[in-house]
């Protein structure tokens, strides 16, 4: 079983699905006993799930001193 500082070192990966059967498994029996760290999880899944629906910044057009460094760089 997993303790509560493996919990939140994989709890990234846990929400994105990305660990293996095993790991998630483990992950499941000890949010089922815990509830901080059921806590956490839900509060990590909230976080992503608002920042993912913030607009994507525009890029910056670079500046003139970035271009010509670019330009001296190059040459």
């Amino acid at each position: 079983m997993m303790n509560c500082e493996q919990v939140t070192r994989a709890a990234g990966e846990f929400i994105e699905r990305q660990l293996r059967f095993r790991e998630r498994m483990m992950v499941l029996v000890h949010i089922a006993m815990c509830k901080g760290c059921r806590a956490y999880l839900e509060q990590f899944r909230l976080t992503l799930l608002a920042l993912r629906s913030l607009p994507q910044p525009a890029p910056a057009a670079p500046s003139e001193d970035l271009i010509e460094r670019f330009r001296k760089h190059s040459r």
